[in-house]
């Protein structure tokens, strides 16, 4: 196995409401945010037909840190800090993540499809 190996898992596109910014602080309602995640794997040496799916990460589980493990009442003063929970969670669920990045979008700032938001990548600690 090369050291430049890589495996990279991609959940792209989910669109989400959340409590974040000064918009939701004047409304009190959720934003829309389109998030990305992607979670760098330690890879194996070889991937067989019959290769059991530990031995890789299942993609619902970063589904599911950006659409169910983020709390819904809380709010984020920044879309940093919704990120920071996303790349934790994904961090908690498997040791074998070496680095995650997420990227979000503000769906509701846009005024003519232009895409504003960060992207925010962790290496494991």
């Amino acid at each position: 196995m090369s050291h430049t190996d890589q495996l990279v898992l991609e959940v792209s596109d989910l669109e989400i409401d959340v409590l974040t910014g000064i918009y939701s602080e004047e409304t009190h309602l959720p934003q829309p945010l389109r998030v990305s995640v992607r979670a760098e794997l330690k890879i194996a040496d070889r991937y067989a037909p019959d290769t059991a799916l530990s031995e890789s990460k299942n993609y619902m589980d970063l589904k599911h840190a950006v659409t169910e493990a983020i709390p819904r009442d809380c709010h984020f003063t920044l879309i940093e800090a919704v990120a920071d929970h996303i790349i934790e969670t994904v961090f908690l669920q498997d040791d074998k993540v070496s680095a995650v990045a997420v990227s979000i979008v503000k769906l509701a700032i846009a005024e003519r499809g232009e895409k504003i938001g960060i992207t925010m990548r962790r290496t494991r600690r």
